[in-house]
């Protein structure tokens, strides 16, 4: 009888752990997987949005002033003939024109010679009225004539310029049309393009919602889907202080640094003008924040057990936001599996 009330005992025992076994089992099983991430300090910004066509800050079309023989000057750095694409230094020639007939007709030589004579006559008839050998009319007679030698040699210098097409500024040609070289071309005639897009500036329309927002000397982050791993910096020159009747936004100008001349004229970009920063404050991602009638609210791991916490919002730009109340630094922040929480709900953390 002994026996048999021990193994009884037994058999109950052993139904108990079973039984505290099943429990803990199926409250593992009830606990809901979630990813966290510890809460730590970050800068963040808030922009205003806009996009326009990356325009160069210098470009000029350079023609013909004067009808002559095509001769497309070699690259003192390649070695061959200028082409698309090559770099200029200001007052570089880049395109001659041969005429002689026109160099003859300007006779430099001759109105060189005509200025030497015109000049030591003045100094001539200068010293000779000082010690009063001629009137002053003769010295002023002198003197027109002088004068009058030394527009002549600068206007024939100016017109045997205009054989020459010099780069007015540094920067790239961009368009160089086809031309034999020997041929004669008209005057007017289109022979090169040149950009300087080292500083490149944007036109600019903003919301008129943004007009308090938006100042001048405001910092703005440059991009374009060529260059998506590079972002350039600009800066907001220009604001219009009126506001469009027909569209309600207001016009702006940006100028953009392209020291590497990774963007190019013409690139449609985005702009992205940093209105507001912190440099240091609890920022989170915008796509886990959940609204509830009690506001905007979070989840955070506390002992295996999910807390809600309502938070208040700072700054935020398109992807996160500055939490100013609600959550504090190296907390455990539910980032994976909130959407099925509730509040004291158990966790299972996975990383």
């Amino acid at each position: 009888m002994k026996k048999i009330t021990n193994f009884l005992a037994l058999a109950a025992l052993l139904a108990l752990f079973a039984c505290n076994n099943r429990q803990q089992a199926e409250t593992t099983d009830l606990a809901i997987p979630v990813s966290v991430e510890d809460i730590k300090k970050h800068p963040i910004e808030m922009y205003v949005n806009t996009t326009g066509t990356a325009k160069a800050m210098q470009e000029v079309t350079l023609s013909s002033e004067m009808a002559g023989q095509y001769r497309l000057v070699n690259n003192p750095s390649t070695g061959r003939p200028f082409k698309l694409g090559d770099r200029v230094r200001a007052g570089q020639v880049l395109i001659r024109l041969e005429d002689a007939e026109y160099v003859n007709n300007i006779a430099l030589d001759a109105k060189k010679l005509n200025l030497e004579i015109a000049a030591q006559e003045y100094e001539k008839q200068k010293s000779l009225y000082e010690k009063g050998g001629v009137t002053l009319r003769e010295l002023r007679n002198s003197e027109v004539s002088a004068t009058n030698a030394r527009y002549d040699f600068e206007n024939a210098q100016v017109r045997l310029s205009k054989m020459s097409i010099v780069a007015p500024f540094g920067g790239v040609i961009v368009d160089l049309p086809y031309f034999t070289q020997g041929t004669r071309i008209a005057s007017g005639q289109a022979v090169v393009t040149l950009m300087n897009y080292d500083k490149m500036y944007l036109d600019i329309n903003l919301p008129e919602k943004s007009i308090s927002e938006v100042q001048t000397g405001q910092e703005v982050i440059v991009t374009n889907y060529t260059i998506a791993e590079d972002t350039l910096k600009g800066v907001v020159t220009e604001l219009s202080p009126a506001v469009s009747t027909e569209t309600r936004t207001f016009k702006g100008k940006l100028l953009i640094e392209n020291p590497d001349l990774k963007l190019r004229p013409g690139m449609f970009v985005k702009g992205d003008i940093v209105v507001a920063r912190r440099d240091s404050a609890i920022v989170i991602p915008k796509s886990i924040i959940m609204s509830s009638n009690r506001g905007k609210v979070v989840f955070v791991v506390d002992q295996s057990t999910a807390r809600e916490r309502r938070i208040t919002l700072g700054i935020e730009n398109q992807d996160y936001a500055e939490v100013i109340a609600g959550l504090k630094e190296n907390e455990r922040l539910v980032v994976k599996g909130y959407e099925t929480l509730r509040n004291d709900s158990k966790v299972k953390v996975i990383r």
